[in-house]
């Protein structure tokens, strides 16, 4: 089968004791790609280091929006300097974005807005697809999205209202949907509205599993597929293809 997991975050402790296993059960089910993303100058060197060593791993890298917060203007600048220099190791710049969820501080979320638009810039200045995080900050989002004149990109579990999710669609952004679809109102109803044609898989791993109770990990990405399907009344097979497609347009078959 030819699935796709656009993201994931590999690097965490959670997969520490059983990586291998994990990155085998994903090969069989059928996955061709994983994007691992990154969220800080340390992680963001583990990723580059898991995609040395499992093929299906896409590393890409970036700055999440807490994290951001925890580091000083020159930590800031270095690290885009870093993600500059490996542009062509990696497939993305994300994860990036804006979370207001615990930062209720303007300042705070000034600060995440300006680091937010250097990497928006920086998409665009080494021509890679932007991998946008967004919770309780979609509007702000989208804004700076559109403003940034922001290409090639990937809303990722992005939880606005439909008429956010309609401006985003007339944007030609795409959306990836996670593996919680399975029970998630919003996420089916955000399926139902999105053009196939703009529409990615996600697991977001370890979190947001479609089983309760249970680490997430891409080869669960079928589950996503399944209610795809279902939600669009095509068969497995044409979702998984046209998925895929998507997969490659977006990311340049890279």
């Amino acid at each position: 089968m030819l699935l796709v997991d656009v993201h994931a975050h590999l690097d965490l402790k959670e997969f520490s004791s059983d990586l291998d296993e994990v990155i085998k059960r994903a090969e069989t089910a059928g996955i061709k790609a994983v994007i691992s993303n990154g969220l800080n100058p340390e992680s963001n060197r583990r990723t580059l280091e898991l995609s040395k060593k499992y093929k299906i791993v896409k590393p890409a890298l970036g700055l999440y929006p807490d994290d951001a917060l925890k580091l000083t203007e020159k930590e800031i600048e270095k690290e885009l300097k870093f993600i500059e220099k490996n542009r062509d190791k990696i497939i993305a710049v994300g994860e990036v974005g804006l979370d207001y969820k615990f930062c209720k501080k303007k300042q705070e979320q000034e600060k995440q807005k300006q680091v937010f638009i250097k990497l928006i810039e920086l998409s665009k200045k080494i021509k890679k697809p932007i991998i946008v995080h967004s919770r309780k900050a979609e509007q702000d989002v989208i804004d700076l999205l559109r403003n940034s004149n922001a290409e090639n990109v990937i809303l990722h579990c992005f939880s606005g209202n439909l008429k956010l999710v309609k401006t985003a669609e007339d944007l030609s952004y795409s959306f990836s949907i996670p593996t919680n679809i399975a029970y998630s109102q919003h996420f089916q109803s955000l399926t139902k509205a999105v053009d196939i044609n703009q529409i990615l898989t996600e697991t977001d791993s370890p979190y947001l599993s479609p089983y309760k109770n249970r680490r997430n990990e891409p080869s669960f990405i079928i589950e996503t597929i399944k209610k795809i399907a279902e939600i669009k009344n095509i068969s497995i097979t044409e979702a998984i293809n046209n998925i895929f497609m998507n997969y490659q347009k977006v990311f340049w078959l890279n």
